[in-house]
Order: C-alpha cells, then sequence, then structure tokens
C-alpha cells in the first residue's frame, strides 16, 4: 500500500533527525553510559518512530521517549514497567499480540492500533521545552495524516492531550477551536474533527504504583476506544 509506504519513509526520517540539540546530547549520553542493569546492551540512542498497524483505527498518543526504555529498545513504550503496564492492558484488550514487548523486532504485533508520541526523542528529567515540542510536531502530523483510517486518538496524559488539540488545529484549519478548550481527565472524550480525543492518566510508575491508574481503570478506557473505533461487533 502506498501509505505503508510512506509510513516507513517517514519512520526513517524520523530516526535521523537531530533538531533539537540538548535532546541529541542527552539520547546519546544516555546510550553510551548505560544503566548498570542494561550495561551489556546495544541502546537505539536515536529518536523513535511510531510502531503498529498502518491500518490503526486506535491511535495511541504518549509523552516522549523514557531514557531506559525506548531509547535502549527502539520502540515506543517498551522495556519499562509503563510499557509493561501499557501492553499488558493490550493485550487484555486484543489489542497486541503478547503482553509483553522486550524491544524492537521481537514479534510482537499491534491490531488496529498504533502507538507514538508527541516528542521522539528522551527528554532529561522527562521534560521536552516548548520549542522541542513544536520541533516534533510536523513530524506526528504528517504521521496522523497517513493514517487514515483511526476514529479515535487515545491521549496518555494530559502533555499529549494538549499535542493532540493542536495536531486537530493544524489538520483542519478551517475548523473554530473548541470554547472552552477540552480538559483533560481520565476517560474524558473530546468530540471533534478529524477524530475525537479520548483521555487516560499517563501509565508511569508514580500513576500505577499510587493506584491512581489501576489495571481495571486502563482496561475500561481501552474498551471505551475500541467502542468509538468501531471494532466491536454492533459498532458503527
Amino acid at each position: 500500500m502506498e501509505e505503508t509506504t510512506e509510513l516507513a519513509a517517514l519512520d526513517a526520517n524520523v530516526t535521523s533527525c537531530r533538531r533539537c540539540p540538548r535532546l541529541v546530547e542527552w539520547r546519546e549520553l544516555v546510550a553510551r553510559e548505560r544503566r548498570a542493569a542494561f550495561a551489556e546492551e546495544t541502546y537505539w540512542g536515536r529518536p523513535l518512530p511510531g510502531f503498529g498497524d498502518a491500518a490503526a483505527r486506535i491511535l495511541i498518543l504518549g509523552l516522549a521517549p523514557a531514557a531506559h526504555g525506548a531509547n535502549r529498545t527502539g520502540r515506543m513504550f517498551t522495556g519499562d514497567r509503563s510499557g509493561d503496564f501499557l501492553y499488558a492492558a493490550l493485550h487484555r484488550a486484543g489489542l497486541a499480540s503478547s503482553p509483553v514487548s522486550r524491544r524492537r523486532g521481537d514479534g510482537l504485533e499491534l491490531t488496529a492500533t498504533r502507538i507514538t508520541a508527541a516528542v521522539r526523542c528522551a527528554p532529561p528529567a522527562n521534560r521536552p521545552s516548548v520549542e522541542e515540542r513544536d520541533n516534533c510536531l510536523p513530524y506526528t502530523l504528517r504521521e496522523a495524516g497517513l493514517l487514515g483510517d483511526v476514529r479515535i486518538v487515545l491521549c496518555l496524559g494530559g502533555f499529549a492531550w494538549d499535542a493532540a488539540l493542536r495536531l486537530r488545529a493544524r489538520l483542519r484549519p478551517e475548523l473554530p477551536a473548541p470554547r472552552p478548550k477540552p480538559r483533560f481527565g481520565h476517560g474524558a472524550v473530546a468530540p471533534g474533527e478529524p477524530w475525537p480525543l479520548l483521555g487516560c492518566y499517563h501509565p508511569s510508575q508514580q500513576n500505577t504504583f499510587t493506584g491512581r491508574l489501576t489495571a481495571e481503570m486502563i482496561d475500561e478506557v481501552l474498551a471505551r476506544a475500541r467502542e468509538l473505533a468501531g471494532l466491536d461487533a454492533g459498532a458503527g
């Protein structure tokens, strides 16, 4: 398919990006110095492309790769506790072929789902700057434009929610901005074109260890995402 070829070209373009000097320096430093537990591994150490089904009906949008997670493994939300929590939930929802994702190329496949991030490089302290966020926007804009089957964008956290609102404004500039601005919340839905947004607390250790986000809560959100994407029997 033409869209698959264009996505592959976009992914290659993403992985060679050096637009943000601070992020380039940090991701490469982490990849060289490595955490003791991963001292024998070769880190990815580059920007992260999206991962998943080119015919995705659900687009999952996160914040950025983790320094010793995706920045190590080369796959979004892989290699840390956040990813373990997310992929287990995706498997329970029938959207992932395995409950565990170890690294890029491990054979795991997503069904009707693609995972991407608002910022493609691991940022220091997990806090990208506004300029870094905006430098990444064209990549996500292009990615979203190529995913013509998407019916719902699942936003993991407030940063992703705001990024998705910016994406909608860029993709459909002829439409007025919603007033008041849709507020992020777990389970919140923001109708709009070209797709509605669905909020979910980020599966960070801070949220999952404290019980702010439980397995039952993310299961409910993924069930809602399936419904909004028209993946369930009887859905339109």
